[in-house]
């Protein structure tokens, strides 16, 4: 056996970041910026109003309360000249230009109209500046608003838009496909015949890729035949940046997969006992020297966390991500989690909370065996048990948590 961070090595330097391409912003969320974005223009490109209220000059306020001349009204979008001179004041809504020769704002919670708003009382002293939005004060000309490396939010895109950029160049994210092999495979409701399973592999690892912000094509189910599953393979290769297989990856399996990716991957086949539990057997080469593929276990609990450690890392560097892993939180055991020294780090499917002091528990999801779908299902992390003995109840351990959204302590999610 190897240790897990060491396979992790072997698998993520043989899977290179992929070139640039240019793409539309609203097709760039979650990719990653393949060179830095420097603004074009300053944001806001004038000065603007930061609330409702009065554009005035300050020094007609220093003494208040006092009442000014209401010359005009502007609203958001109004690109008409307006000037404001000594002892006058100009109606304006949040977000429009401040008129020439005025040097602050007045919110209008602080002001009384009189002779039906031709005239306006202000009633607190207004210094220079106040509630006025300077050129460049949220994004100056020339500044670098985003470096290269960048995973792009919500936010990121508005504020890129705002900018006037309708494309950006991003690393491209994998196209990954998914096979699964095996006589004994089925899909759909029919009822199924003797010695025949469903197949659960496919489309849970479709999910967890597109979940990781890759695309994915499904490569369908291919019977026990060599030369199917070859040109299953190679058709993948030719359209894929990456494989995902499941099953045929232990010790002493004679799987037609196994036969298949010797022959196509060579001597860059890796065939991996890791040190963790489950997901122990992993495989992994480079069709033709150039596609990475994946070689999962074929127990689905198994699968999905092989997918967590190795794939999903590994297809995060071809994605231009620097971040490849989740960050290991610390949490505290709800229960005891006894195990015994095997020489593995040991995954448990777990749900993790976050109780009303902002403490993070974790307890088993339930049956910890790696065909049980269930209880992964009702997990959102993994926690890491060291080889050693375990931990007791109100003990710290560590967390990986893949489903933050199911943080709160929702039905049968007790804390400690």
């Amino acid at each position: 056996m190897i240790p897990l961070d060491e396979a992790r090595q072997l698998v993520v330097s043989a899977c290179p970041v992929l070139g640039p391409e240019r793409r539309p912003l609203e097709r760039a969320l979650g990719c990653v910026l393949a060179e830095a974005v420097v603004a074009p223009e300053d944001v806001p490109t004038f000065a603007s109003s930061a609330m409702d209220g009065y554009a005035l000059r300050a020094s007609d306020v220093a003494e208040a309360p006092t009442v000014l001349e209401v010359v005009d009204s502007v609203m958001a979008g109004d690109g008409r000249p307006v000037r404001v001179g000594t002892g006058q004041a100009v109606r304006i809504m949040t977000g429009a230009p401040v008129p020439e020769g005025a040097d602050a704002v007045c919110m209008v919670e602080h002001t009384r109209p009189q002779d039906g708003g031709r005239r306006v009382v202000i009633e607190v002293a207004v210094p220079a500046g106040t509630a006025v939005r300077e050129p460049g004060s949220d994004v100056p000309k020339g500044s670098e608003v985003a470096p290269a490396g960048t995973v792009l939010t919500p936010a990121h895109l508005g504020m890129l838009a705002r900018l006037g950029l309708d494309a950006l160049s991003v690393h491209r994210p994998p196209t990954v496909g998914v096979l699964s092999t095996g006589d004994e495979l089925r899909e759909g409701p029919e009822p199924l015949p003797p010695g025949a399973i469903r197949d659960a592999n496919r489309p849970m690892l479709r999910a967890l890729i597109q979940s990781a912000g890759f695309c994915v094509m499904d490569l369908g189910i291919v019977g026990d035949d060599q030369t199917a599953v070859r040109r299953a393979v190679l058709e993948g290769a030719q359209t894929c940046d990456a494989l995902v297989t499941s099953g045929g990856v232990s010790v002493g399996d004679l799987d037609v997969v196994r036969m298949v990716l010797e022959e196509l991957c060579g001597d860059s086949m890796h065939w991996l006992q890791i040190a963790i539990r489950p997901a122990k057997p992993f495989a992994f080469g480079l069709v033709d020297g150039r596609v990475p593929v994946f070689g999962l276990p074929g127990n689905p609990v198994s699968s999905s966390v092989s997918f967590e450690l190795l794939a999903r890392p590994a297809l995060r560097r071809m994605a231009g991500h620097r971040e490849l892993l989740r960050p290991a939180l610390r949490a505290k055991s709800a229960v005891a989690l006894p195990r015994q020294p095997d020489g593995k780090v040991h995954f448990l499917r777990a749900r993790a909370v976050v109780d009303p002091r902002g403490q993070l528990w974790v307890r088993p999801a339930g049956g910890q065996e790696s065909h049980q779908l269930k209880a992964l299902a009702d997990a959102n992390a993994l926690v890491v048990l060291e080889d050693g003995e375990g931990v007791g109840a109100g003990e710290d351990v560590a967390v990986l948590v893949f489903d933050g959204e199911r943080l709160g302590p929702g039905e049968g999610a007790a804390v400690g």
